[in-house]
């Protein structure tokens, strides 16, 4: 990953720029390539960002206007691509913001959305939001609209509350509205690049936020597209393995005993306080220590780590006068009120849930859902 802004690619944007604008001697640019040994990704950004305004700042017309005119000319060089593009967003940034010039913040707005398509300009534009976050959010609604796609998953994963790798922007954990309007205009977009940010963003807000992120999903379900619910269902993931219950309603989950909607096929389900389950008994070693048997049910903490290793032939037992139906959910006895909740499409106890539909949930996402409940 650290090699990601290497020896090579700095010697690269050194000769690009060199090109580009060659009044600028870009010696500290060059230099930096000795100095990313034992640095992590983060580390070399910022290192070569640093170098890049040094050279700036040692140019004949020292200053962000000198920093934009530059980069805007390697954009016009198809080799001007990758990691490297990362510092030279964070480079602009730095100049803008020292600038202070009203003038200078809106350009580099928009030397962003250009820059963008080369790599992406999401963690740069982090602390543009946190000087301005109402200019730089106008910017983002904009952005939304854009014909390039990159452009428009820069307005959605850019303003991203909990953005990997990023700078927090305490505004957009504080005003978990301020984004919606941005998803609004991006969940229907015809790219899956575009619609996973949107959705990831989605669940971002739902750590903090869950009420409006439910009222905001629930909407886009009344307007859906083809992808509208996948979508839905991503975005509302944290919110599902919480058991909250808007959430698990509006994906679809009845409480034990109810229907979503008519289906045909009859509706199974178990005897109220048990949930039916099959596990095959085995044997497993670890680190050359007598075998175990796995065994269903509650286990002392210490044991628990062995059983998810060993939970691997885990199926629902036979409905009456059937064979088992490996194709279906697995699911563990439902003995509490969290663990229902936390996925298992059986019924058991009151307030309980079950996925709609006779197969209940996907089996991938139960047998994640019955693993759970060992952890």
């Amino acid at each position: 990953m650290n090699e990601l802004i290497n020896a090579g690619s700095v010697r690269t944007l050194t000769r690009i720029l060199g090109q580009t604008a060659p009044a600028i001697r870009w010696d500290r640019t060059a230099a930096a390539a000795s100095g990313l040994d034992r640095l992590v990704l983060r580390a070399r950004t910022d290192l070569l960002a640093g170098a890049l305004v040094a050279d700036i700042a040692g140019s004949p017309s020292p200053g962000y206007a000198t920093a934009a005119r530059s980069f805007r000319a390697a954009l016009q060089v198809p080799e001007f691509t990758g990691w490297f593009v990362w510092p030279v967003s964070e480079a602009a940034v730095t100049l803008a913001l020292d600038s202070g010039a009203a003038g200078d913040f809106d350009d580099c707005l928009a030397l962003m959305a250009a820059l963008t398509p080369r790599l992406t300009s999401e963690f740069a534009v982090r602390r543009l939001l946190a000087r301005d976050p109402e200019r730089a959010l106008a910017a983002a609604r904009e952005w939304a609209d854009s014909a390039d796609e990159h452009v428009r998953r820069l307005a959605s994963e850019g303003t991203r509350p909990y953005l990997p790798w990023a700078v927090r922007v305490p505004s957009l954990i504080q005003r978990p509205q301020a984004t919606i309007p941005i998803l609004d205009a991006l969940y229907r977009d015809p790219s899956e690049y575009v619609r996973r940010s949107v959705a990831n963003h989605l669940n971002d807000l739902a750590r903090h936020a869950p009420d409006p992120v439910v009222d905001t999903a629930r909407r886009w379900l009344t307007a859906p597209d083809a992808n509208t619910a996948r979508l839905v269902r991503h975005g509302l993931r944290t919110l599902v393995k919480k058991g909250h219950p808007d959430a698990l309603a509006l994906l679809g989950f009845t409480p034990a005993g109810g229907r979503q909607r008519p289906e045909p096929g009859p509706e199974r389900s178990h005897p109220a306080g048990r949930a039916g389950v099959h596990v095959r008994r085995h044997q497993h070693r670890k680190r050359g220590r007598a075998p175990r048997p796995g065994l269903p049910g509650a286990l002392p903490q210490s044991q628990r780590p062995r059983v998810r290793q060993g939970l691997q032939d885990l199926h629902r037992d036979p409905w009456p006068g059937g064979e088992p139906e490996r194709d279906q959910a697995p699911c563990l006895p439902a003995d509490d009120h969290q663990g229902a909740l936390s996925g298992c499409p059986c019924a058991g106890a009151a307030g309980q849930w079950r996925g709609p539909g006779q197969d209940g949930v996907p089996r991938r996402a139960a047998l994640a859902a019955a693993l759970a409940r060992t952890a």
